[in-house]
């Protein structure tokens, strides 16, 4: 039996605004919009639905990314571009800087909905043998 991740709803205060936010960073597309809901596919056929809900009712969340390293570097200069806050770790206490964990490179920032994200491009522990 094989077991894969298809989707996931993610909660946004503007399902458009977080939807295009996100596409815009890594160079993907809005692939559809059904109900409540508008798309964007990921490279290994995940997708992402962002949904508009109120407000109070979004708990942030942590999603992180793998990516390679040409799209690390459209993406973060995308970041420092629009002036966007990122941060080198998850408690931010290195502001507007990467890490190098891994051997690679990775960095953290928030979403229009409050969304804790994080770019990598070596997965934790590195690359196996």
């Amino acid at each position: 039996m094989s077991v894969e991740l298809n989707h996931m709803i993610i909660h946004a205060r503007d399902n458009w605004e977080s939807a295009e936010f996100f596409a815009g960073l890594l160079g993907l597309g809005i692939t559809a919009e059904w109900g409540p809901f508008v798309a964007v596919d990921l490279t290994n056929d995940v997708t992402l639905d962002f949904t508009t809900i109120p407000a109070d009712r979004i708990t942030p969340q942590h999603y992180a990314f793998l990516i390679s390293e040409e799209t690390f570097d459209a993406a973060y200069a995308h970041i420092r571009r629009r002036g966007i806050e990122h941060y080198a770790d998850p408690h931010k206490t290195q502001p507007g800087t990467i890490n190098h964990n891994d051997g690679g490179r990775g960095m953290y920032f928030l979403d229009p909905a409050g969304h804790f994200m994080e770019f990598i491009t070596v997965p934790y522990g590195g690359w196996p043998s």
